[in-house]
């Protein structure tokens, strides 16, 4: 899998703020960052499937599958 592109930032963060999330992580600071902005991103794609409810109908024959 090729490596994703990379962007270097430069944040201020509280330091009390780093400490407790590289304290909960159990890992330094960048891979604490990116489980950071990817719990975001999850969240925000959570939040897109959840309006979506009711939307989306399925039609699932149950003894069907229970045929399998």
């Amino acid at each position: 899998m090729p490596q994703p592109e990379m962007r270097k930032v430069t944040v201020m963060l509280p330091k009390d703020l780093v400490e407790r999330a590289t304290k909960a992580t159990g890992v330094g600071l960048t891979p604490t960052i990116r489980k950071g902005l990817e719990a975001v991103a999850a969240s925000d794609a959570f939040e897109r499937i959840l309006r979506r409810r009711g939307k989306v109908h399925l039609s699932i024959n149950v003894d069907e599958l229970r045929r399998d």
